[in-house]
Order: structure tokens, then sequence, then C-alpha cells
């Protein structure tokens, strides 16, 4: 199971969602992000994982909240906390807008 820790700026955005989003996003997560980054191979396509322009070592996942804005959040890999297991720091988390910060 990949590791993670999350940045105080997600932790509040995290908290202006609602309580679907917020499930939606944990669904997500646990049934596609966390199954790719065990395979160590690519994301799948509908996750659609990129990294954030103009910048370094930032990436985004997408993935539909339901009706309007899609949902994003921002996270970098981080120092491993155990040996060949992946380290996620969550950045933010919300609709487009927060890549105006990732």
């Amino acid at each position: 199971m990949p590791t993670f820790e999350t940045l105080p700026r997600f932790t509040t955005d995290l908290q202006h969602l609602t309580p679907a989003q917020r499930r939606r996003f944990l669904r997500v997560v646990l049934d596609a992000f966390v199954p790719d980054l065990r395979t160590g191979r690519h994301f799948r396509p509908g996750l659609r994982v990129k990294r954030v322009q103009r910048s370094t070592g930032v990436y985004e996942i997408t993935w539909s909240m339901g009706t309007g804005l899609s949902g994003r959040a921002t996270f970098e890999y981080g120092t491993e906390v155990r040996p060949g297991t992946p380290h996620v720091i969550w950045r933010r988390i919300g609709t487009h807008d927060i890549l105006t910060g990732p």
C-alpha cells in the first residue's frame, strides 16, 4: 500500500468540498489511483494524470464529481517511507481553480 501525507492547504481545500465530492475522491483514489501505483505501470487513461504545466514534479489527477466541474487534486512524490513503496504528497484538491497554486 502506498504511503501518503497531506499538505495543510490540501486539508483546508478538502474541508470545502461537499461530503459527496469527498466520497467520490476517496473512491477514485482507492479504486483506481492506488491500484495503478501498486502495479508500477502507467496510470489508467480515465484518471487523466499529467504533470502540471510550469511546475517541477507536481502532477494532477482529474475525475468527475458528478454534475458541474471536474474534480482535481495535485500531488507530488516524496521520499519513500517504506523501501520500494511510492510516497504521495497531496497538495491541493478542488476544481480547475486549484491549478493557480498547485
